[in-house]
């Protein structure tokens, strides 16, 4: 790990044990888990402006598709002047076509944070406590080949599942009538990839990447209304 990167490891080591250390009269074995929960909930509470930016974002896209599709079909030979137009279309609008992804960007050094946390057996000079907490049984820190058949594994797949299926009906309602096949093909399946994602990383991971995605649920289905 470069060296620039090992504060906020270790800031956020200690603040994750302190907080399993609070929790663990109240919950006992269950404290990290219900720490990990709890992380996840504040850092997507933080998120909420730019989620509703997103949002925004996403809406304003929306009404840009046609004129985005005359824009392609006029310059399509001519990629620099489509690029120019593209941009002072946005300009005008004031809007970004890659507003949607903020929330997701914000998330990645927090999902980065987790999967160092939990899968390295020190961290700040000291035996990492936080692998030491169990989820139904099965170790925080090991990866799903290892104890696939484990039920906090088969749990966690169910559930990733169930909410990748509404993830992914919400994802195809929000595309418009110009949306492509490959286009509604790619909502309809891009969610799944957090149950592939799940496999290869640390149970305490997969439980960040379920309580994230689940309140990305709650939260795209109230900016919707």
């Amino acid at each position: 790990m470069p060296s620039f990167l090992e504060a906020p490891v270790a800031g956020a080591y200690h603040v994750l044990t302190s907080l399993v250390s609070a929790l663990q009269p109240l919950t006992g074995a269950d404290a990290a888990v219900i720490a990990i929960v709890l992380c996840t909930v504040v850092v997507r509470l933080c998120l909420v402006p730019l989620s509703v930016r997103a949002q925004r974002g996403l809406k304003a896209r929306a009404a840009l598709m046609p004129r985005l599709k005359q824009l392609t079909e006029r310059h399509r030979d001519n990629p620099e002047r489509l690029q120019r137009e593209v941009a002072k279309l946005q300009s005008e609008s004031g809007t970004s076509l890659f507003a949607g992804f903020l929330p997701m960007f914000a998330q990645l050094p927090f999902f980065w944070l987790m999967y160092t946390l939990f899968s390295h057996p020190t961290v700040a000079g000291e035996a990492n406590r936080l692998i030491s907490g169990s989820l139904l049984g099965a170790p925080l820190g090991v990866h799903w080949p290892v104890l696939t058949g484990t039920p906090a594994y088969l749990v966690l797949a169910a559930l990733l599942t169930v909410v990748a299926f509404f993830s992914a009906r919400l994802q195809l309602r929000q595309l418009d009538e110009t949306a492509t096949p490959m286009s509604r093909r790619i909502a309809r399946l891009l969610p799944f990839g957090t149950l592939l994602s799940a496999a290869f990383l640390p149970l305490a991971a997969g439980l960040y990447l379920l309580t994230t995605t689940t309140w990305t649920v709650a939260e795209r289905t109230i900016l919707l209304r």
